[in-house]
């Protein structure tokens, strides 16, 4: 039997002591009661054989674990065995019992198809060896007893084979299943950091490498000119802008603003960065700045950098402003801007924005589109531009903040994008 779980380990002792201690009745019933005559030696070797060869058995060629085909080792050594209990038990009836084991101890291993069978025949011998040794009028119970005893053995093994299939079957299910789910899991992990990546690097590299190509191409314009060397000053400070952002990109994905700035500090910056000739970004706090998870510090960064880049890029704005307000239970950012405005995806009409007194004033509309260092912006964009990440990345960042973002604009009056951000999650504080 397979000796590495507990359970059957026990089972195999109790079998084996059970097969040890009918053969020792046996061989004393046989002593006592059978002995005589030329056979004695013979069978008491015999004995000595059976038992040796029952040792060895489950030394050499032990069962294999339920479920498998037994071995051919362990065919011949069952085989073998019950061969010998056979001739034992043609030359000593009293060894009738010592077949009980054989069937918990061997034919377990054996699918039902030939264990079934073979147990009849074992069952067979045992009544035709009792009805041969009775004395006087024949005992039912010799005919019936074995037969009962054989029938519940029997199908107590079969039904443990077949639940012990079934068993198999749904823990390899089981297996089966959780390995798919780690996999999916796995694929889900690896999407959402190639989604996280590709918005880090949209917020940061792409934004500043886009406004380093029009602030050259502005310079090409009017080369020779002071306003052509004001381009590309403003160029150069945003390469080295990228620069430190790719640097701590490649260190631990944090906003470079935030390596040794607070979250107010790194925004005045941003307004300070992004505002130049046709754009002007104003910052304001309003509230006492508390302690923030760099996590969700980052996240506002990020939006307001997002934010920042659709006015720069499709709002026409002359004004900006970046707004802080830090209350008891949330932090929150506005980015208003007094551009052109647009339709939010899933308004059924324009409607008034409830922010007027967070907004610039709405001065210049009539103005062509300016890039926020002068150069001019893409024409023909009413709303903020659908390719790649823009307003579903700041979504994903707020939500994975902990907080909810909110888009207000009406054409011709500007764009407000708002998000917030509790400071107790759960009852505990952020």
């Amino acid at each position: 039997m397979n000796h590495t779980d507990p359970e059957e380990r026990w089972l195999g002792v109790i079998v084996h002591g059970a097969f040890f201690l009918l053969l020792g009745s046996s061989f004393a019933r046989f002593l006592s009661r059978d002995q005589g005559g030329t056979r004695t030696g013979w069978v008491v070797a015999l004995f000595g054989f059976f038992c040796l060869l029952y040792v060895l058995g489950h030394l050499l060629a032990p069962p294999t674990r339920p479920g498998l085909p037994p071995t051919r080792r362990h065919l011949l050594w069952l085989g073998s065995v019950t061969t010998v209990w056979v001739v034992l038990l043609a030359l000593a009836p009293s060894a009738t019992w010592c077949v009980m084991p054989l069937l918990f101890a061997g034919l377990h291993a054996l699918p039902p198809r030939i264990a079934v069978p073979s147990a009849a025949v074992l069952t067979t011998l045992v009544v035709l060896s009792e009805i041969r040794v009775a004395d006087g009028p024949l005992n039912p119970n010799m005919v019936v007893a074995p037969p009962a005893v054989a029938a519940v053995a029997t199908a107590v093994l079969v039904h443990l084979q077949r639940q012990g299939a079934r068993q198999r079957v749904l823990i390899e299910d089981l297996v089966r299943t959780r390995h798919e789910l780690a996999a999916t899991e796995r694929r889900a992990g690896v999407l959402a950091e190639r989604q996280r990546l590709s918005a880090e690097i949209h917020d940061t590299l792409a934004q500043d490498l886009s406004s380093q190509r029009m602030l050259l191409q502005a310079a090409e314009r009017v080369w020779g000119s002071d306003q052509a060397r004001d381009h590309v000053r403003a160029a150069a400070e945003i390469t080295s802008h990228s620069l430190a952002e790719a640097r701590r990109f490649v260190h631990d994905l944090a906003p470079a603003d935030l390596a040794d700035r607070s979250l107010a500090e790194a925004l005045r910056e941003l307004a300070r960065r992004e505002s130049g000739p046709g754009l002007t970004v104003e910052f304001r706090l309003d509230g006492d700045p508390g302690p923030l998870p760099e996590r969700v510090a980052g996240a506002l960064v990020r939006i307001a950098q997002g934010a920042l880049a659709n006015v720069r890029e499709h709002a026409a704005a002359t004004r900006a402003a970046l707004t802080l307000t830090w209350l008891d239970d949330q932090v929150s950012l506005d980015v208003a801007d007094n551009g052109r405005g647009f339709t939010p995806p899933g308004s059924a009409q324009p409607r008034p924005s409830t922010h007027e007194h967070d907004r610039p004033s709405t001065h210049g509309h009539d103005r062509p589109s300016t890039h926020g260092h002068g150069q001019p912006s893409p024409r023909g964009h009413d709303r903020p531009s659908t390719r790649g990440h823009g307003l579903p990345a700041m979504r994903i960042r707020a939500r994975q903040a902990g907080g909810a973002l909110t888009v207000e604009s009406t054409p011709g009056e500007g764009t407000v994008v708002s998000v917030a951000v509790p400071l107790v999650v759960e009852g505990a504080t952020l």
